[in-house]
């Protein structure tokens, strides 16, 4: 094996499509500013209690561990940002009212999430701490919409679901109760082997609403089609009105119901979303509320956000073009380094080719050249 060989789903991010993703990066994070949300910077390891509270086995699934041996702790390198920037809010600025936070970084699973995901992440993100009321989903769904939007990509489908269906189903069973994580796991995946196998122990109104969620999918029909197959549980009500007055707040045409998404319930208490796009097989935002956890910091604080992965992003969408650029020759000539220095300050990219290398392209198109005449140093357009 040589020595330049990364582990399997670890890959180098090469200059085009590191410019790309740092070219999103800053209009995301430009994009949220104009919103209210503050940035924040987490560190990328920290205590394992720490790290993994509130949240369930998923997520600790893909964290990797490791000794401090400055302590003797038991730390873990970050696999989710959220847990971080909740601690922040709970812990650390602990304001009384509403606070809007975002963030950017690489995380590190043990594991790939899905069949063409790396195993690091460039996550960004948006979340809204303080603030129960439906207000807040709409605010944050309406800004992963407009994430998507900013960048290019085109055709974005939004899936609305709620967390509190499914708890609610399995909660009102004695022997679904315990197994909550694992029936919404079945749920999520359409596992409906696996989901069929365990239904005979649970009551027959469980087993039945449970049948039925995989197949509540669609548009706003479906809400109504949910109100007359689904057993009317307080909770299961409260959340089909929660979904209703999201559809009327969103632009239906560019959302969905699905009933049964039930991933990260473990992690959600409210209303969640998906956003997906043609051309790549899993969501490419993923968001809701999870009020709980900030509770492992001392703070039950309404939070909801949602989180996507700037690689993914950024594979979604054309070839950055080549930068345009200005190549200027090498020289000691103090009136060309201040020239060279004016237009660099200017905001252009001024390249100055070293001895012998006067036609290496490198990543730029040169479409312009500075060149001594008359008038002195001056651009000139290359034909």
């Amino acid at each position: 094996m040589g020595t330049w060989l990364l582990p399997e789903d670890v890959a180098d991010i090469l200059p085009a499509e590191a410019r790309r993703i740092e070219e999103l990066r800053r209009a995301l994070l430009d994009r949220y500013r104009s919103f209210g949300y503050e940035l924040v910077m987490p560190p990328l390891a920290e205590f394992l209690d720490s790290l993994l509270s509130g949240s369930g086995s998923d997520l600790n699934l893909r964290t990797f561990k490791l000794v401090d041996q400055m302590s003797g702790r038991s730390l873990g390198v970050r696999a989710d940002m959220t847990p971080q920037v909740t601690r922040i809010d709970a812990h650390l600025l602990n304001r009384a009212g509403v606070t809007r936070l975002c963030y950017c970084g690489s995380v590190l699973h043990t594991r790939a999430a899905g069949f063409m995901a790396t195993r690091e992440p460039l996550q960004i993100g948006a979340e809204l701490y303080g603030y129960a009321g439906i207000e807040a989903d709409i605010e944050i769904i309406r800004l992963a919409l407009a994430s998507v939007d900013a960048v290019g990509v085109r055709g974005a489908r939004l899936d609305l679901g709620h967390a509190g269906i499914a708890q609610a189903i399995l909660a009102a069973d004695p022997a679904a109760a315990p197994h909550q994580e694992a029936f919404t796991g079945w749920l999520a995946g359409k596992d409906f082997a696996a989901l069929e196998e365990r239904l005979g122990g649970l009551m027959p109104e469980t087993a039945d609403a449970l049948r039925r969620l995989p197949h509540l999918y669609g548009g706003a029909g479906v809400l109504a089609r949910a109100r007359a197959e689904l057993p009317a549980l307080p909770g299961v009500l409260s959340a089909l009105d929660t979904l209703e007055q999201l559809f009327a707040a969103l632009p239906n045409d560019r959302i969905s119901v699905d009933l049964s998404d039930a991933r990260d319930y473990h992690y959600h208490t409210g209303a969640v979303f998906a956003v997906y796009v043609d051309g790549w097989p899993d969501s490419i935002v993923r968001g809701g509320r999870y009020d709980n956890v900030g509770r492992a910091f001392g703070r039950p604080r309404p939070a909801t956000g949602f989180t996507l992965d700037l690689r993914v992003l950024a594979g979604l969408l054309d070839p950055a073009p080549s930068a345009p650029a200005i190549r200027a020759p090498w020289s000691q000539d103090p009136e060309l380094l201040r020239v060279v220095a004016e237009l660099r300050a200017a905001g252009n990219i001024v390249v100055q080719s070293l001895p012998g290398h006067e036609d290496d392209q490198q990543e730029y198109a040169f479409d312009r050249e500075l060149v001594l005449n008359e008038r002195g140093w001056q651009v000139v357009v290359r034909r």
